[in-house]
């Protein structure tokens, strides 16, 4: 056969992702900072982007009713899936805008006849404990302060109180080594050969330094911090040094070895574990304070007056931005350079596909985290012990969006809910079958169960893994030995052996 060639057509499909889907995929992940940031970016590359300066009312709230199998009215108008868009079929062009999704009132209110939120568990909104969702007239300078950090304390000090040169010298640079807590981190030989000194001259320093405020400052251990708390206080004697020698035993609260070693009686031992249970065991903590993250909830939720849930998105996390029409006629008008059109078009291309991008992004929120609270109503009025498990596809199947979707909107989201705040991603649990072959019970509500099960134990009646296996599995939750152990110890909650050392000790 001869080898010729020719020129041929073939038709073929593929799948590909315009740059506007990817950016409306990434969108949906972005945390309220993260998309602020985001959008602060678009408006300064795009002219055509302008700040919404009016007030929000383009989101509607939602009323979510348990009873019914999803949101009131959603179906009439679902919201596009990014996941579905990917599909060859239903790509779009370079130049097309993205799926729009109805403008109108996509959710309605739904009664419910059940009773109140209930009793409010233990979780706290990291904003302060609020959930009443009213203004915040705070100012924030109110939260800065001029705190002085430790190296400036401990400078102050060292030119105060070290007249010579050399020690001057020594001191600065074994401030300089100091971590967060005020331990020493460097070695003191590295430091000699560095600096060209004797040891011993840099140990001695190192003594004088160790006597500054804060007391235990300078420690290269906690035993030693510990010391040197109770030096300055004059309370250091040798039993209290034998102690702390043996840190460990003090932590395994094993009295009788420790009152061995350091030759002293139940009472000494007692007296003992009082002067050293007030102490710091980092003394430079008060000193250089970072500032506290907040975290700002996506999504508020309340009671409604006839003990439904209203679910609104936080209109201060949603950011506000136009196409300015006008602006971009004006500048038509003048363009003459075929280039000069090319790049309006394309700008206003990519502010329309970025304004309706944000609008789909907040509808899907709301929509996923509606059927959240749906779901997951009987956690919201009556605690975590009624948490249901629940998976991605739960969520998917009912709201008609693919997994991934659910996943990207539930990521570094957050709830403030009548319980507190909630990241979207902690309703969601793994399953522990009913050893009754009645419901499943959630993991968390597991572990709850557990925690409340050692909480109430009696002294002379520490509960082993073993038995909370049999009390879990009589209130019908079919776990296992290891499970148990696992959880426990997520909980950071010691041994049966451990627990009954602690309450049987007398100190």
């Amino acid at each position: 056969m001869a080898l010729t060639q020719r020129l041929g057509l073939r038709q073929s499909q593929s799948l590909v992702m315009t740059p506007q889907l990817q950016q409306a995929i990434k969108l949906l992940q972005l945390s309220n900072m993260e998309l602020t940031a985001y959008v602060e970016g678009e408006l300064e590359r795009n002219p055509l982007l302008e700040r919404d300066e009016g007030e929000r009312d383009d989101v509607p709230a939602t009323g979510v009713d348990a009873a019914e199998p999803a949101v009131n009215g959603v179906e009439s108008e679902a919201v596009p899936d990014a996941a579905d868009l990917t599909l060859s079929t239903t790509l779009p062009a370079e130049g097309d805008q993205p799926l729009d999704a109805d403008d109108g009132n996509l959710w309605s209110s739904a009664g419910n006849d059940e009773g109140g939120a209930g009793d409010l568990g233990n979780w706290k909104s990291a904003a302060g404990g609020r959930s009443d969702f009213e203004g915040d007239e705070r100012n924030p300078e109110s939260s800065m302060s001029n705190v002085e950090t430790l190296r400036e304390h401990l400078t102050a000090q060292l030119g105060f109180d070290v007249g010579d040169p050399v020690d001057r010298l020594i001191g600065t640079h074994l401030i300089d080594q100091l971590d967060a807590a005020g331990y020493l981190t460097g070695d003191l030989g590295a430091l000699a050969e560095l600096l060209g000194y004797p040891l011993a001259r840099v140990e001695a320093a190192l003594k004088r330094l160790q006597r500054f405020d804060p007391p235990g400052v300078f420690a290269r251990g906690l035993a030693e911090c510990l010391a040197l708390q109770l030096a300055d206080r004059n309370r250091l004697d040798p039993a209290i040094q034998a102690v702390l020698d043996n840190l460990p035993l003090l932590a395994r609260r094993d009295h009788s070895q420790l009152m061995k070693i350091a030759g002293i009686d139940a009472e000494d031992l007692a007296d003992i574990i009082a002067e050293i249970r007030p102490l710091n065991p980092k003394p430079g903590e008060g000193f250089e304070v970072g500032e506290a993250q907040i975290v700002v909830p996506d999504i508020l939720m309340r009671v409604r007056p006839g003990g439904d849930w209203s679910i609104e998105l936080n209109a201060e996390t949603l950011p506000r931005v136009l196409v300015s029409q006008r602006y971009y006629t004006e500048i038509t008008r003048s363009a003459r350079k075929k280039e000069d059109k090319e790049y309006l078009s394309e700008r206003l291309q990519s502010a329309n596909w970025l304004v309706k991008s944000l609008h789909q992004r907040a509808t899907t929120i709301l929509k996923v985290a509606s059927e959240i609270v749906r779901q997951q109503d009987a956690f919201f009025r009556h605690g975590v012990q009624h948490l249901r498990p629940l998976i991605l596809r739960d969520i998917a199947e009912v709201i008609g969006m693919h997994e991934s979707t659910v996943s990207r909107v539930t990521t570094n989201k957050f709830m403030s809910t009548p319980r507190g705040m909630y990241e979207l991603k902690y309703f969601f649990t793994a399953a522990i079958q009913s050893s009754a072959g009645g419901a499943a019970h959630s993991a968390e509500s597991v572990r709850h169960r557990i925690k409340e099960l050692i909480d109430q134990e009696r002294a002379d009646d520490i509960l082993s893994d073993d038995k909370l296996v049999d009390m879990l599995r009589a209130g019908g939750m079919d776990i296992a030995r290891r499970t148990v152990a696992k959880y426990r110890e997520s909980l950071k909650i010691s041994s049966s052996v451990q627990r009954r050392r602690e309450k049987s000790s007398p100190i």
